[in-house]
């Protein structure tokens, strides 16, 4: 079910890793950021758009995440964009003949046969620098970083003050680093500022994973990601609710950390040694 968030912009949350579908309403139709994970949500979400009466015009990825490049034959062939690290990831998976399987090993297996793939990762890369979403609609900035993933994009709706953060900022995942990048802290911390700098600009956040927040949460949430990362930096423990949640079904974050954690001291003991 969509519910709005902001004037002009709508949200559909999925249930297993509550991923957010982000909707922005423009002249033409929708922008859809990311829409789903199964065949019987984005149904659903399509479903909803022809009651509503707004075709899709755009798409965006905001990161090459299997959960963010999927896409419906019933959504239409409207352009889907992202930037070009991010194009250019998908389309270096989809070079190898086995690239289902490869993606397939990291489904989630209470839901994998219900994920469609036949569209996966179609995504057109934007050029280098290119400051807004090409689309008759409001304004959407890229806020183009390297935390987390190649060519990781936060989008500023700008007229509704929306800040959509892609796999940042959650209230349920602590920040998930890119392990296999040079400087995976200080990719993260330089993303952070960048989404600190458009913070007085933002009224809502909305999280590829959680609940949207209003201004004050935005701020809450940087100073705890800037928190959890900068323990990790300096190999202090940490102390975060996400990490010691005892959510059901959730225990895994814990392990998220514990994975990071570990994997931070071997390459600081590479780099003594």
């Amino acid at each position: 079910m969509l519910r709005q968030v902001a004037e002009g912009v709508l949200v559909h949350q999925s249930e297993l890793l509550q991923n957010n579908t982000v909707v922005v309403r423009g002249g033409g139709g929708v922008l859809l950021v990311e829409p789903g994970q199964t065949n019987d949500e984005m149904l659903c979400l399509a479903n909803d758009l022809r009651t509503l009466g707004q075709p899709v015009v755009a798409g965006f990825s905001t990161h090459p995440d299997w959960d963010h490049v999927l896409w419906h034959a019933e959504f239409g062939e409207a352009p889907r964009y992202g930037t070009a690290r991010c194009a250019a990831d998908t389309r270096e998976l989809l070079s190898h003949a086995d690239w289902k399987a490869r993606v397939a090993e990291g489904l989630p297996p209470e839901t994998a046969e219900e994920i469609p793939l036949d569209l996966y990762g179609l995504i057109t890369g934007l050029p280098a620098g290119t400051a807004r979403i090409p689309w008759d609609g409001p304004a959407v900035r890229i806020i183009e970083h390297q935390a987390h993933s190649p060519g990781h994009a936060a989008l500023v709706v700008e007229e509704s003050g929306v800040l959509v953060a892609g796999d940042m900022l959650s209230d349920v995942f602590v920040p998930m680093l890119d392990l296999s990048a040079a400087d995976p802290i200080e990719d993260y911390l330089a993303a952070l500022r960048l989404l600190d700098g458009v913070a007085d600009d933002v009224d809502v956040v909305v999280p590829g994973h959680g609940s949207a927040g209003g201004a004050d949460q935005l701020r809450a949430r940087i100073d705890l990601d800037l928190a959890y990362v900068r323990a990790l930096r300096d190999d202090r423990a940490v102390s975060d609710p996400r990490v010691a949640s005892a959510r059901p079904g959730w225990e895994w974050v814990s392990e998220i950390h514990d994975g990071q954690a570990q994997r931070l001291a071997e390459m600081r003991a590479a780099a003594d040694g």
